[in-house]
């Protein structure tokens, strides 16, 4: 997907709002989890190359998969 073309003065605005939302405690907890795991699943020997930890299901899907809401598609998550 290509990048969006967006002028300095809204690419700024897009960062800055993206940051906040990235940085909000929900998103935190979530990211912590993830690299919990990863670690954990790592130190066990699983090849994570290419997977995703899915928090929906609660295991580790493909990108692809895990992304793309298994098909249904973003809008209604």
């Amino acid at each position: 997907m290509p990048k969006q073309k967006l002028s300095k003065k809204a690419a700024a605005d897009k960062k800055k709002r993206d940051l906040k939302r990235a940085n909000r405690p929900d998103r935190k907890a979530k990211r912590a989890e993830n690299q919990r795991l990863r670690r954990a699943a790592i130190k066990r020997g699983r090849n994570l190359k290419g997977l995703d930890y899915d928090h929906k299901t609660g295991r580790f899907t493909t990108v692809k998969k895990n992304r793309g809401n298994r098909g249904l598609g973003t809008k209604k998550e």
